[in-house]
Formats: structure tokens, C-alpha cells, sequence
């Protein structure tokens, strides 16, 4: 499936994958990984051009620990934002970008929550690599609310 280089969001905003993958890097400078040493950063691009960025955020009994996908749509919702229109994830120890970081299934079920199937994950790889999948890609028969209220 071809993908475009950029996305092009309500009121004419614009904003390419790169760009959105360059904030989720910064993002994964603020994790706080005191236990496992990988950070996590993400950037949440919202239809109207908001970006939310998130980060890891560790606890000692592990249950509680928040990851950045989390983080990220969890500061928007907050805020009144609940159309998105793609994210951005990357990750890697000691915050250097080893390898792929794709959303844990916790992660993907908050994404089906707020995103609609034609919502775009870039998974980002070394050496500016990235990913691109739709969330039907990446949670394919999923749950989803509307679909069972009835």
C-alpha cells in the first residue's frame, strides 16, 4: 500500500512523518526509566495539527508503569482532543534507537478507543527508519466499542 509522505490534517495543517518521528525522539529524552533502562518517546498528531508528545514513565511494581503511546493520548484527551490522526514511536536503551518499538496490545486497545482504522503508526527503526502502519494493521479484528453497544 502506498502511503503518502505527508499527512495532510483538517484546516490545511500539514506535518510529514519525519517530522512527527523528530518529536517523539526529544519525547524519549524525558522518560523516566530507572528500572529497565529503555526509554520510550511518542508523538501524537491530533486532525486539527496539536501535537502531544509522551514518554515511559517507570513504577517499581511494574503494574503501574504508563508507556509513552499512553502518556501521549492520555495528555490529549485530557485536554478535549479525540481525533488523531497518527503517532509516532521510538524507543531504545539508554535511549539510543536499537531496534523497532511497536505499541505493547494495552497500548493499541487505548488506541482503538480514540483512533479511527485508517489511523497511522510510524514505528521507527535505527538509523531514521520507520514503519508505517494503519491501527487496522496493527490491531487487525479488534474490539471496539461502537460495535458492540447496541
Amino acid at each position: 500500500m502506498a502511503i503518502s509522505k505527508t499527512n495532510v490534517m483538517k484546516g490545511g495543517n500539514t506535518m510529514t512523518p519525519e517530522q512527527l518521528i523528530d518529536l517523539a525522539k526529544e519525547a524519549m529524552t524525558h522518560a523516566y526509566v530507572p528500572y529497565s533502562g529503555y526509554k520510550v518517546g511518542a508523538a501524537l498528531l491530533c486532525a486539527d495539527g496539536t501535537v502531544y508528545q509522551g514518554c515511559n514513565i517507570e513504577n517499581a511494581a511494574y503494574g503501574p508503569t504508563n508507556c509513552a503511546e499512553r502518556t501521549a493520548i492520555f495528555k490529549a484527551v485530557y485536554d478535549g482532543h479525540r481525533d488523531f490522526a497518527a503517532i509516532a514511536v521510538c524507543g531504545g536503551k539508554d535511549g539510543v534507537i536499537t531496534g523497532a518499538f511497536p505499541p505493547c496490545g494495552v497500548c493499541r486497545q487505548v488506541m482503538r478507543e480514540f483512533c479511527r482504522d485508517d489511523f497511522w503508526v510510524y514505528i521507527v527503526g535505527p538509523e531514521d527508519t520507520y514503519e508505517t502502519l494503519t491501527l487496522a494493521q496493527l490491531l487487525p479484528h479488534s474490539f471496539q466499542a461502537e460495535k458492540h453497544m447496541a
